[in-house]
């Protein structure tokens, strides 16, 4: 896909654009911004444009190079990712590593990159890698990238993508050109989701599958629609809860954190609940939840402005520990509520 047919990424396109039309290309950049926004479309587009032939600078999109480049085979763009990562994509097999695939970024991989940049492009005029998630880099393979953004190979562009840029050196952060990446609107997400849909989605179920991604266009499509429907009962099931009830919370606990997946749907469902809750103490009208109204405005009564933004932080907080380190769903859940209900 050329940068230029990028969707609702216009500051960060255009930015990138501009570098491109005056072959000022920074050496390294830092793609960052949510999941599931553009962010890996807009580095291939970018690196398309870094190889192609037969429009430099832009990349046509159709011609050998930049095919190649999406099928991530080109000889001179380098793809960077964790091995989990890897197998997850279907890009490699587990029987492909000797060991269980690491969720790190390495050290090795880091090395192999670099030997593999101090060769000369064998077709295009740069050569190019491409650091998906590239906050999953350990210590010691960001301390080896440094060396590369402080020397780069001549004619490379290293080109890093990250939902979570805090966890890059600030020494790699500031020698990148930035690139931010906003989340999507709703409507276009909605819009997406029903044309992407087989069986047809109504307008309310895409609006609100839409609001529950945040702004993601990758979760939004990934939700499954008679999941989002159980929403219902995860809601009324958390407004039930009481702070002398230890047995409700761990039960739920138990349902919300079955595996990773519902895990991950349960918190979504909670922080937008919890947003709806937020508009409910203003008098707004406009909830994601609308068909559950009146117990979001009972819940106002039960909770502070001040508590139902501690509550949103814990949320986000077992959010990170299961989805970035890894952490025991049913445990983190438990450790969330008992900290909600007894502070």
């Amino acid at each position: 896909m050329p940068l230029s047919e990028v969707q609702s990424q216009a500051h960060a396109v255009d930015a990138l654009s501009s570098a491109l039309g005056k072959k000022q290309v920074h050496h390294a950049w830092l793609f960052h911004g949510p999941d599931g926004v553009g962010k890996e479309l807009a580095a291939m587009g970018f690196a398309q444009a870094l190889v192609c032939l037969d429009e430099p600078y832009v990349g046509c999109g159709t011609c050998a190079a930049c095919t190649r480049v999406v099928r991530r085979n080109h000889p001179d763009v380098t793809w960077v990712m964790p091995e989990a990562e890897q197998v997850e994509r279907g890009l490699a097999g587990r029987s492909d590593f000797t060991n269980t695939p690491s969720r790190d970024i390495r050290i090795d991989q880091v090395r192999a990159l670099q030997e593999r940049l101090a060769f000369r492009a064998l077709e295009a005029p740069h050569k190019v890698a491409l650091f998906v998630t590239a906050h999953a880099m350990n210590q010691p393979a960001q301390n080896a990238l440094l060396k590369t953004l402080e020397e780069p190979p001549r004619d490379t562009v290293l080109i890093l993508i990250s939902s979570a840029p805090d966890k890059l050196l600030p020494t790699i952060r500031s020698r990148c050109a930035k690139a931010a990446f906003g989340p999507l609107p709703l409507e276009f997400i909605a819009n997406k989701v029903k044309t992407s849909s087989k069986k047809g989605v109504e307008d309310g179920l895409a609006r609100q599958i839409a609001a529950m991604a945040a702004g993601s266009m990758a979760r939004a499509l990934a939700l499954d629609p008679k999941a989002l429907e159980q929403r219902r009962e995860t809601i009324e099931a958390f407004e039930k809860l009481t702070p002398n009830d230890a047995s409700g919370w761990i039960a739920l606990a138990e349902v919300m954190g079955e595996d990773r997946g519902t895990a991950e749907a349960g918190i979504d469902v909670l922080q937008i609940w919890f947003r709806d809750v937020a508009l409910a103490q203003v008098g707004a009208e406009n909830l994601v939840n609308a068909d559950l109204a009146p117990l979001a405005m009972a819940a106002t009564s039960r909770v502070s402005p001040a508590g139902l933004q501690r509550r949103a932080g814990l949320l986000e907080e077992a959010k990170n520990a299961i989805t970035q380190r890894n952490g025991s769903t049913r445990l983190q859940l438990e450790r969330m509520f008992i900290e909600m209900f007894t502070a």
